[in-house]
């Protein structure tokens, strides 16, 4: 399968690179450094900017699916780099005529209890704040859009390195927890289940989790 992969080379981005090589699909991967990806075999790395939407577009056209592993974690207003990064990524997929979106979400807007989300909770780290209001935002457009077969893929409140099992939860809308209390899944986990998801859609137009 032929994906453009945007983010390929961040935290999370990386373990759904290698997840997709091992699976052996075509991997565009749409990054700001391409240098990175020198060398690495399957791979096309391209240089992008998400917030150039009609070049994001002519890079995209062609493909299979679109996976964007997006974030605006590291920039000064995280918020609202995110929000306009999120609406061009859509913008352009539709503009480039590619049938599938596939999100990396958060956690923070999966609930703890009825109507009330992780990210509203006063024990929510305040420096991952800006990124889980801006992903709860995303799922927001998303939910909105009408032309676009979409989906996003929640991790646990923990998405930390450790082994691919291939075993853990699928849930919906609730932040998924284990007999301890405890929420986490490893990336490489992470990766499986959103690669799954790429390649036997279960959750077309629709935000679902995976935890241990």
């Amino acid at each position: 399968m032929k994906i453009a992969l945007i983010g390929a080379t961040g935290y999370v981005g990386s373990a759904l690179l290698e997840e997709a090589l091992a699976r052996g699909h075509d991997v565009t991967a749409l990054v700001k450094s391409p240098e990175k990806l020198a060398g690495r075999t399957g791979v096309t790395a391209v240089r992008a900017d998400v917030l150039d939407q009609a070049a994001l577009a002519e890079r995209l056209r062609g493909m299979d699916a679109v996976v964007s592993a997006f974030s605006g974690h590291a920039q000064a207003d995280v918020y609202d780099y995110y929000v306009q990064g999120i609406t061009a990524v859509i913008a352009a997929t539709k503009a480039a005529g590619v049938p599938r979106l596939l999100v990396v979400g958060g956690a923070g807007s999966l609930e703890v209890a009825p109507g009330v989300q992780l990210v509203d909770t006063p024990a929510f780290p305040a420096q991952w704040k800006a990124t889980a209001e801006g992903a709860r935002q995303a799922l927001a457009l998303l939910q909105a859009e009408q032309g676009l077969d979409w989906t996003m893929l929640s991790p646990a409140a923990h998405l930390e390195p450790g082994p691919r099992t291939g075993v853990f939860r699928l849930g919906k809308d609730q932040l998924l927890t284990d007999a301890a209390g405890g929420s986490h899944i490893s990336l490489a986990d992470y990766a499986v289940a959103m690669l799954d998801e790429l390649e036997t859609p279960a959750h077309s137009r629709t935000r679902f989790a995976v935890a241990y």
